[in-house]
């Protein structure tokens, strides 16, 4: 049977794709001829990402011992699958509009995510050691909620930025814009996802 040392690397290595993934979508928000080849980039991240996913999932099914509860292990690679998603979605939107000028918070937000992809990647492997690394865990869970208002923050000014800008003169400029905005916001909120999933893995393991 597997042993259950193999589902922290597998959590370590999807980590390590959300972390590529934050950095490709923020290389994304610069704009300009790199565009393109962030796009792909995010792309494979995300190819990458999934395989590791199916890979934990099937893992699941079939191990007699797993280091934590089932669901919790189920719930865990799929928050964390759902963020790279989220980029991978925000790809599509970009490639759709052909859009190759970001607005400076847009590139802010991309900032924030790449925060809170390391956050992330911080706390997985702390994981293989719940009981010695609860404070650590319960304080990087924290740091992500508040990245994540932060990124609410930047959200909302640049929809104001938006219509303010667009919203009267090119109201198709404001749609594209606010969608993407929407898009980015929600890649923050699925890291802040991950985030509770392991504070309920911390709570029910201590």
């Amino acid at each position: 049977m597997p042993r259950e040392e193999k589902f922290f690397e597998q959590f370590n290595n999807h980590a390590r794709t959300l972390v590529d993934g934050a950095v490709a979508l923020r290389d994304l928000l610069e704009g300009g001829p790199g565009v393109a080849e962030a796009c792909k980039r995010i792309v494979a991240h995300e190819n990458a990402a999934d395989i590791i996913a199916r890979d934990v999932l099937t893992r699941v099914r079939r191990s007699f011992i797993t280091p934590f509860d089932r669901g919790d292990i189920k719930d865990l690679i799929m928050s964390m699958d759902d963020a790279i998603d989220m980029m991978h979605k925000t790809v599509k939107t970009v490639k759709l509009f052909e859009v190759t000028e970001f607005d400076p918070l847009m590139r802010e937000m991309g900032g924030v995510i790449v925060q809170a992809a390391r956050l992330v990647a911080e706390a997985i492997p702390l994981l293989g050691k719940v009981g010695a690394n609860a404070a650590r865990l319960n304080a990087i869970a924290e740091e992500v909620m508040r990245v994540e208002g932060r990124a609410d923050d930047l959200h909302e000014q640049g929809l104001k930025d938006l219509f303010r800008h667009h919203g009267r003169s090119d109201p198709m400029a404001y749609l594209i814009g606010s969608e993407i905005y929407g898009q980015l916001e929600k890649v923050v909120d699925r890291f802040e996802d991950v985030a509770n999933e392991i504070s309920g893995i911390v709570i029910e393991n201590v």
